[in-house]
Parts: structure tokens; sequence; C-alpha cells
């Protein structure tokens, strides 16, 4: 290789060639940089351990140890494989570019190279993967003429990349999930127009037939208030017969293995001032660094964040990946764009305000490679480091406790469609891949992901290991969350039903059932609940209609049904405040009735945005809520790990 180069170029700006000797084999890394002065005998040697120990690539090992810079690397790796070394990135221009362009992007990001200038009749293709050059080489476009090759360092293929190809990659976020699994097709107008009509005749139907209006929407609500019970309680039951309630790993045992490179995707938007409380928090994630890739993803216009980012000394595992313009200017969008930038088999996503347990991603990695292949997903739990704020952040981390420590490790046990939180989630890369990443037009884009990945038949577990957040603890600011919550809810329920049959196909009939519970039934639930308090009028005196349908004078019948019903659900409710740093929060449980209609409020509020602004971003507000200090989260920290107990998965053992 090196003779075929230096017969047919001389060094220019775009390469630096290095001549190797007739008859030299090809010299080991650590050797050249040795023989540059760049590392000592000793940092080689524990890079030979670490590179064993990890199977990373050595050059990874040297370059996030901090023992050599990017240049130095590139440089050594020229040598090794007698490629040379890129010189700086052309300028971009048309003729520039448009070279650059011709290199089809699925091989420009697979191979992780790009055509970088021309030198002597060829095309110069510049790659930080140089060990993989004989597969490009393989994969060029033979139009491409010929070819020659040689490394650049990954920032600058990055910016490179970003510049030529950012704008088409970022529409293509757009639309990675196919139309007919998307919400993008929804329009606005067609949708107030169908609100209003819906309106209307319900306003019509209740003038013209009150008491029987009432009495049907009662019933409809009682129905779903008791079918929302019935899935927890069973939930709960399902949980209680496990021999195993959550599926784990004990760090120790992953460390034995060897660990995969794990990318974790943060999206950032406006939040310059949690900078620095981030890093720090990201910081003490306990998993080697040269497996280790941290995306901070950034909208392009955001200055102010891209400013506080740059001021904040980012280790190297740590980079800023910024987002171009586009719309809609959500958080699956900006996640899709940095997909492409993203080098791990494992793609994790964490929230600006997480503190994610130490050991979360040791236990993901571990479960990752004992679980079946059809596990693509693994959710982690999520808990609140001001749950004492006040009153609404103690309801908010009640509600929380009970949904991802019964409620969502219940039915992932009963085989059903796991909704997915928006953090402390973790993916296969070819799953996530395979259904098209986000839909960038979801507000709630991980329940819908999760829709998707179980109709191609992933199946997704509940892992222990916890994330800390912070708990929004303003009822104004609750209902705006709440409500872009519930407008993705009800948008993947309205994009996965429209065909019902083919989702019945896809899931079963039994997991069908099960999301229409979850998805239908949050919402009908949430939306008919003042129906329900209606019937507190019978304790005046007042007839409600609803009591033609019960059995007898209906009271009594009523009096037993909404008795025990709010009776079970508060204890169902205890048991998922089980954990030791919830239990003193279960004194404040039966006050959740005073809580819950704010959510009555928020779906109001979803439909009218549905019709008027369906793909909003209703931004969640940071640091406002009384976020702990640090001392105070790491001593929860303590306090939840003690009280979880890691157990060993039974081998093929589902969550």
């Amino acid at each position: 290789m090196g003779g075929f180069i230096d017969d047919l170029l001389r060094p220019g700006p775009l390469v630096r060639v290095h001549r190797r000797a007739p008859g030299e084999g090809r010299r080991k890394l650590g050797e050249i940089l040795m023989e540059k002065g760049a590392i000592s005998p000793s940092d080689l040697a524990r890079a030979l351990i670490l590179q064993r120990r990890l199977s990373a690539r050595m050059g990874d090992v040297l370059l996030r140890r901090g023992l050599v810079s990017e240049d130095v690397l590139a440089d050594a790796l020229g040598e090794q494989r007698s490629m040379g070394r890129a010189g700086p990135a052309p300028r971009s221009s048309i003729s520039a570019d448009t070279l650059a362009r011709k290199l089809p992007l699925a091989v420009a990001l697979e191979f992780r190279a790009m055509p970088w200038g021309r030198v002597g009749g060829q095309t110069l293709i510049a790659t930080s993967r140089p060990e993989n050059v004989d597969d490009l080489r393989a994969a060029i476009p033979p139009e491409m003429g010929p070819c020659l090759f040689a490394v650049v360092t990954d920032t600058a293929l990055d910016t490179r990349m970003q510049e030529v190809h950012g704008p088409a990659l970022a529409r293509a976020a757009e639309c990675r999930v196919p139309r007919e699994m998307s919400c993008r097709l929804w329009r606005a107008r067609p949708g107030a127009a169908v609100l209003a009509l819906m309106l209307v005749a319900t306003l019509y139907a209740t003038i013209q037939w009150p008491l029987e209006s009432l009495r049907l929407a009662t019933a409809l609500g009682l129905v779903v208030m008791l079918s929302n019970l019935a899935l927890r309680v069973a939930a709960a039951i399902t949980m209680h017969r496990a021999t195993t309630p959550f599926v784990s790993v004990r760090p120790v045992e992953a460390a034995a293995r060897k660990l995969p490179c794990i990318s974790i995707l943060v999206p950032l938007n406006r939040e310059p001032d949690i900078v620095g409380e981030l890093t720090a928090r990201l910081s003490r994630i306990d998993y080697p660094r040269e497996l280790l890739d941290i995306c901070l993803v950034v909208e392009e216009a955001d200055t102010e964040t891209i400013d506080a980012l740059a001021r904040a000394d980012l280790p190297i595992w740590m980079r800023v990946i910024e987002v171009p313009p586009g719309y809609p200017q959500t958080k699956p969008r900006a996640m899709n764009y940095a997909l492409n930038f993203a080098r791990g088999s494992i793609v994790g996503i964490y929230d600006a305000e997480d503190a994610p347990a130490p050991d979360q991603l040791m236990i993901v990695a571990g479960r990752f490679q004992t679980a079946p292949p059809d596990v693509a997903c693994l959710q982690g739990m999520l808990d609140y480091y001001n749950p004492d704020r006040n009153w609404m952040s103690r309801c908010f981390t009640i509600e929380y406790a009970n949904w991802f420590r019964l409620v969502l490790p219940g039915i992932a046990r009963m085989g059903l469609v796991v909704p997915l939180g928006g953090t402390t989630l973790f993916f296969r890369r070819e799953a996530l891949e395979d259904v098209g990443g986000w839909d960038a037009h979801n507000v709630t884009e991980d329940a819908d992901l999760g829709v998707r990945l179980a109709r191609r038949g992933y199946r997704t577990e509940l892992v222990r290991t916890t994330t800390l957040e912070e708990a929004n603890a303003a009822p104004f600011k609750w209902v705006k969350q709440r409500s872009r919550w519930m407008k993705g809810y009800i948008l993947t329920w309205a994009v996965h039903t429209r065909n019902p049959f083919a989702l019945i196909r896809d899931l079963g009939l039994k997991r069908f059932v099960g999301l229409q519970l979850l998805f239908l039934g949050s919402i009908l639930n949430a939306l008919l609940m003042p129906t329900l308090w209606s019937t507190l009028a019978i304790m005046f005196g007042w007839r409600h209609p609803i009591l033609d349908w019960l059995p007898g004078d209906g009271i009594v019948a009523m009096a037993i049904l909404m008795i025990s019903a709010t009776l079970l659900s508060i204890s169902v409710t205890c048991i998922g405040c089980a954990a030791p740093h919830h239990r003193h929060l279960r004194w404040w449980i039966p006050t959740l009735e005073a809580y819950f209609p704010l959510a009555t409020m928020a779906v109001i509020r979803a439909l009218v945005e549905i019709a008027l602004r369906p793909f909003h971003w209703e931004k969640t507000e940071h640091g406002a809520f009384g976020g702990a200090a640090a001392a105070e989260i790491y001593a929860l920290e303590r306090t939840v790990a003690a009280g979880s107990i890691a157990v060993r998965p039974r081998a093929g053992h589902g969550g």
C-alpha cells in the first residue's frame, strides 16, 4: 500500500504520506507512539491490559485515558497503515461539497469516511476507521474512479460530515418512521374540524337528552375506572407471584465480561444553567471511558446552551452534536439526527436533569449480554430527588413509584405492550434502527416507540436500576407537561388503531386489548372523571340517573362500588410505595383524589392542542422545582440502592 501511494502521490496540503521500508511488516500502534515519544512504556503496558480486558480499540484506550491527543493518534494510525494523515478539512464550496456527496451517505456513515479532495487524479477518502479500509474500498461506487485513503480525526470528520450532510440528515430525521406508523400525516385543520364536530355533537346530545347523556357517560366512566383498576391489580398480583421481581445483573458479574460501547443521547434545549450540574452527574457514571460515548444534543440555534457547553471543558468522552434547524423542533427529531453520529452498539437516553445511578450502565450492559436477542429495550426506573418539595411533588413521586415499580414491570411480565418512559432507556442499536428510530412528530415519542417495538416482535424488560430526576411541583406547569404526554398518547393510539386488524395481527388479541386499556383507558379515565364526581350529588339527596342502571334503588350498590374501588386503589398504591424511601409517602396516598383532577384539565388542553398545534413541544422547565443539592442526591441514591436487591437472572428469563 505504501509503495502504491509513494508512486502516485507527493505529499501536499490534503495528505501527509508515511513511507514504509521495502519488506517491512505493519508495525504496532504502541511502538510507533513510543518511538515518537508520545507515550511511555508504562503507559503502553497499562493500555494493553485495558485493551485486552475491554476488547476496545487501542487508539480509543490511549485517547480516552488522556495519553495522546487526536492529532497524534491520527498521525500514528496513518503511519501504521501506510495511508498517511489527511490534512485540514477542505473549505465548504460547491465543488468540494459536490465531491463529498459522491460517496453515498449510508457508506459514509457506516465506514466513518468522506471524500476529502482530489490528489493526482484520484479521490482522497478520509476515514477515522482505517482498520476497515478494505471493506470501505469494496463499498465505494465504481463511478468515483480510483481512490486513495488517509486517516482523519473523529472530530474533524464529524465536523465535515455535519457541514456537508447536516441539512439532509436533519430532513431525514423528520421522517425516519414509515408514514403508516407516524402521526406526521395528522393535519391541524381537519383535526380542528373533527374536534369541533365532536364538541357540537356532545353539546347537542347533552342539551337534547341531558339525563340520558349523563347516565351513559357515567356508566362509561365507571367501566373505564374499573378496567384501569383491574389492570393495576393484575400487575400487582403478577409482581407478587414473581420470584425475581426485576431483572438485574450485579456490576461485578458484568465487569468480568467483554463490555459493549454505549452511546448516551442527552437532549438539551435552552438549558445553559444546568450544564455544570449535568456534566458532573454524568461524570459519576462507572463505565469504562474507552466504551462510553455521551452525546449532548443541542439545537443549532440554541447558542446560549452551546456557549455554556463550550465553557464547560468537556472530557473527550463527551461531545456536542448540534442539530440543524427544521420542523418540528422536537426531542425525537433531535435524537434521530444524533443517532447518525452515535458510535455505540447500545443507545441510551437521559434527560438533562437526570442523576443516573453510577453502576447503571454496568447493569444494562450485563443484562444485554445475557438477554435473548428479542429483548431490544431495557427500561430503568425513575424516581425523584425532590419528593418532599410540596404536596404536588409528593403526589408525583407516589404516581411514579407505582408506574415504574409496579405497573410497568407487571405488564411486562404479563407480556403486554410496555409504553416506555422518556429517559433511562437503553436499546440495541440494530433494533432501534429496524423500527425507524423515533417519530419526530410525536410529542410522547417514548410510548409510541414502545408500541412499534412490540409490533416488530421485540420485547422490553424493566431493570432494577434507578435514575433520579426533578418532580414537576407546580400545578400549572404540571398540567402543561401532562397535556403533552396526553397529546402524544392520543396521537399514538390514533396512529396504531387506525388499522385495528393489522394491529391485532402484529400484537395478538391479548396485547391488543392491553394496549387499549393502557392508552385509551388513560385518556378516557381523565376525560370522564367529572362524570364520576357528579355521583357525589347522591350524598346530598339528588337522584343521579346512573342509579336507574344499578340493582335495587342503586344507592347501596353505588356506595359499595365506589368505596370498594377507592379502598382497593389505595391498597395497590401502598404496594407500589413499598420501597423504604417511599414508605413515608403512604400517608399522602388518600390525597391523590385531589391530585388526579388535574389530569382532566391536561387532557382537555391536549385535545385543544391536537386541533390547533398537534406537534408543538411543550418544554418542561428544569431546575425550577427545588432541585436537590449534589450531596442530597447522592445520599438519596444510597438510600435507593440500599432498598434494592440485585438478583441473578435465570438463563433466558424475561422481565
